[in-house]
């Protein structure tokens, strides 16, 4: 799976000539993209559509051309369009003129106007009219999504998946399949690659229910967590709009061994989301598991058709179906207790000690999701092989971690069990109803408000009122969000459409630190929106502001189509961080970062030793990594899955405010956290602790032990002494191996990405290369 454009490489260049044809397969889950030389499968979504649209620019200009000299069979043909269609017709050399087709306001094609790229208000006053009169042209009508979770413990699958797949008398319109932990490997987590995606989705297909034909719409992959969507055939020409994304909550926010991948779609009138996910684990980390799914909702977007709109957020959409390895546990009874009430099927009663209802009631998470009745067994957990429960040492208490649920209007739950056939985990499936178009009534519909807009056009001048135009943040710290809410009325006689826009000589329309949520929108006549203005600083911009180089200072220009400007005041003041601070300037800073003036760090910030603040000798190392290394040294040497499992947001936030304030004395938080805050605060630095400037050198000798360290020793300084430091600290966690799960590999590809970073971006085989590097380092007996 290519993450990013290093994770490609340029295999074949094909000439875009005059004899150029793209012709669609006859599988409904890709456009197939086809000339004499070439074959692509491509996978629905708004990045196909932009690879087609540019391969029809070049082709159109190339035809231009061939109209020009008039030469061959072009003399008569039109420039193409550059819009995008995939539910299109196969299209031969003679009609290539109708490659792609503009869109009519047809009944046909509903679900792909509400969607289509809009960028001026009368487009964006119809979509809203048309939304706003939505029950006029649409009416329920019965749809069955089967929904699965599945977590197989890094095991191949041994037995046929029919008794869970086709489990139903009747075969459902939809298949969202979600599996989580499908591989446990060292490979799959940290190159996310795994042949157990093709085992799995063969055993799927294999399974689907037999009276059925169906289409693979979408596959989505992070590490071990893989949601597989299907639909039956004959529904495939109404689902548009299809996007997948994952993001990931393992250590920094970022391993992918927990976190969720989704899709998205339209399907006739509904927009829909399916999410899969797989949270913290362990007993005790419930709030960990808060905090995950907390991320997921506001980091998993989805980039929309129109590529100056913001991206859609899981809630919107009409229909939220979230299925997964959620994790959470039965608290307050021990192993003995439960299984009691299970052998007394008084699943109610154990009901009331599970996490995840809990935390439903109090709504720390799931608000306005609903789950079905639980009336199955819990579904964690067995021997595998069996349906014994956990006869292990550690004889795990059992608990429904795997579960499902949903969000929206016009559901109807069918079943909901686990099934026990099945004997590495057991999970359930779901049915629901969704809207479908009226195509009549919504013709009409759509007839009356063009008429209705026609005459409302240019009638008045929009305005709106603002609820304020200056808006201070106090105290911003370094990871921590920040938000103030920006209210607008429309007070004008017309609807209208706004937009934060760029100001003179600038890039963007705001500073790097502050975001407007959303930048751009539609607010009907006496209506009104809210606008989250957001101030979070990051790894990014946190060295200009602890320097001073930058402050929390920003105007915001808000326009209005068709009418004026609004200017709107953004301050605040930074507290300085450790985090994005440079290791040269925390070695001249002997006491916490914000006990410092302003000037005094302004000076510790300039390079060279020649600039210290002082004329003492400098600390050896920055006394805030110190503190995080000896706090681990005394209490971490033996914790299993240190630097492998995430601690909590809260609790980095109480371990920054005491390295930046020496209050209190000792860290707080968890092993855990501090692990974390100490991968955070390497990622952080400016310039990494080796230098860039020594980057390209490592690479190149990195196979050498002694040319390796010979490099290391002409490192600057305090550089160097960090390096060290760090490298001693983790030799000693290896020493304890047994207890906390670590090897040199592990520990290799988590430091190196940070110890040895690229100016540039790193690719595969450069990464391989700084974990080889480093490898010299941690094997006892280095120096």
């Amino acid at each position: 799976m290519a993450i990013t454009a290093d994770d490609v490489s340029l295999e074949d260049i094909i000439p875009i000539s005059l004899d150029f044809a793209v012709v669609e397969g006859e599988l409904l889950s890709y456009f197939y993209f086809q000339t004499e030389e070439l074959e692509l499968r491509l996978p629905f979504g708004s990045h196909t559509r932009l690879f087609l649209s540019e391969v029809n620019r070049a082709w159109s200009g190339r035809s231009a051309l061939g109209d020009e000299k008039k030469e061959g069979p072009f003399e008569n043909e039109s420039v193409i369009s550059t819009l995008l269609l995939f539910s299109q017709s196969i299209f031969s050399r003679e009609d290539r003129h109708d490659l792609v087709r503009s869109s009519s306001h047809t009944p046909s094609n509903k679900a792909q106007i509400l969607a289509m790229p809009q960028f001026g208000l009368r487009d964006n006053l119809i979509r809203c009219e048309l939304l706003k009169n939505e029950d006029l042209y649409t009416y329920p009508e019965d749809f069955s999504f089967f929904l699965g979770t599945y977590n197989v413990n890094g095991q191949t699958p041994k037995e046929s998946l029919h008794p869970w797949l086709s489990c139903t008398l009747n075969p459902p319109d939809m298949y969202c399949i979600g599996f989580q932990e499908l591989d446990l490997s060292k490979e799959a987590f940290f190159f996310n690659d795994t042949p157990k995606e093709l085992e799995w989705t063969k055993a799927v297909s294999e399974a689907l229910h037999p009276d059925a034909k169906y289409a693979l719409v979408k596959l989505v992959r992070l590490v071990g967590i893989m949601l597989i969507f299907y639909v039956k055939k004959e529904h495939a020409e109404f689902i548009s709009d299809v996007e997948a994304e994952t993001v990931g909550t393992g250590i920094m926010g970022r391993m992918g061994n927990k976190g969720a991948v989704a899709v998205r779609f339209r399907f006739h009138n509904s927009d829909i989301c399916v999410v899969n996910s797989h949270l913290a684990a362990h007993i005790e980390e419930y709030e960990r598991r808060n905090q995950d799914y907390k991320e997921i909702c506001s980091r998993l977007q989805f980039r929309q058709l129109d590529p100056s709109q913001p991206p859609l957020t899981i809630m919107k959409h009409d229909v939220i179906l979230w299925i997964g390895d959620l994790n959470y546990r039965i608290s307050e009874l021990d192993v003995s207790n439960v299984k009691e009430l299970i052998g007394k099927k008084d699943f109610e009663t154990l009901y009331s000690y599970d996490q995840l209802k809990r935390q439903i009631n109090e709504e720390a998470v799931f608000v306005g999701f609903v789950e079905g009745d639980i009336a199955f067994q819990p579904t964690y957990k067995y021997d595998t092989g069996s349906d014994k429960w956990d006869t292990s040492e550690k004889c795990r208490v059992p608990a429904w971690c795997d579960r499902i649920l949903w969000r929206g209007k016009n559901i109807v739950q069918q079943h909901y069990q686990s099934h026990m056939a099945l004997k590495t985990s057991d999970h359930k499936p779901v049915s629901s109803l969704i809207k479908r178009v009226n195509p009549e009534a919504y013709k009409k519909t759509f007839e009356e408000i063009v008429r209705n807009i026609d005459k409302m056009e240019n009638e008045c001048i929009p305005s709106v009122t603002l609820s304020k135009r200056e808006f201070h943040f106090k105290d911003v710290k370094y990871m921590q969000h920040h938000a103030q809410t920006l209210s607008l009325f429309n007070d004008g006689q017309v609807p209208c459409q706004f937009e934060f826009i760029q100001k003179p000589n600038e890039p963007t329309y705001c500073k790097p630190w502050l975001t407007a949520n959303p930048p751009k929108g539609f607010i009907a006549q006496g209506g009104s929106v809210d606008i989250e203005l957001e101030v979070f600083v990051n790894r990014s911009t946190a060295p200009e502001l602890n320097s001073g180089k930058e402050q929390i200072e920003d105007i915001l220009v808000l326009h209005l189509e068709r009418g004026k400007d609004y200017f709107i005041s953004v301050i605040g003041n930074y507290l300085p961080s450790c985090y994005g601070s440079s290791i040269h300037s925390l070695c001249q800073l002997r006491e916490p970062i914000q006990d410092m003036s302003q000037e005094t760090l302004r000076e510790a910030n300039m390079s060279g030793d020649e600039n210290a603040v002082n004329t003492e000798k400098p600390l050896d190392i920055p006394k805030e990594l110190w503190m995080m290394v000896d706090h681990l040294f005394r209490n971490a040497l033996k914790q299993e899955d240190i630097f492998q499992q995430p601690g909590l947001r809260s609790e980095f936030a109480e371990i920054r405010d005491c390295l930046d304030t020496g209050i209190p004395d000792s860290l707080p938080g968890s092993n855990h956290s501090v692990a974390e805050a100490l991968l955070l605060f390497l990622d952080a630095l400016p310039e990494p602790v080796v230098p860039y400037s020594f980057y390209q050198q490592c690479l190149e000798i990195c196979s050498n032990a002694s040319q390796c360290e010979k490099v290391i020793s002409m490192l600057p300084q305090c550089h160097k002494n960090v390096f060290n430091y760090l490298a001693a600290f983790l030799r000693e966690l290896l020493k304890n191996s047994a207890s906390n799960r670590l090897d040199v590999n592990i520990l290799a590809t988590i430091f190196a990405s940070l110890l040895l970073r690229s100016p540039t971006k790193q690719d595969l085989a450069e990464k391989r290369k700084t974990q080889e590097f480093f490898q010299h380092f941690l094997a006892q007996g280095s120096s």
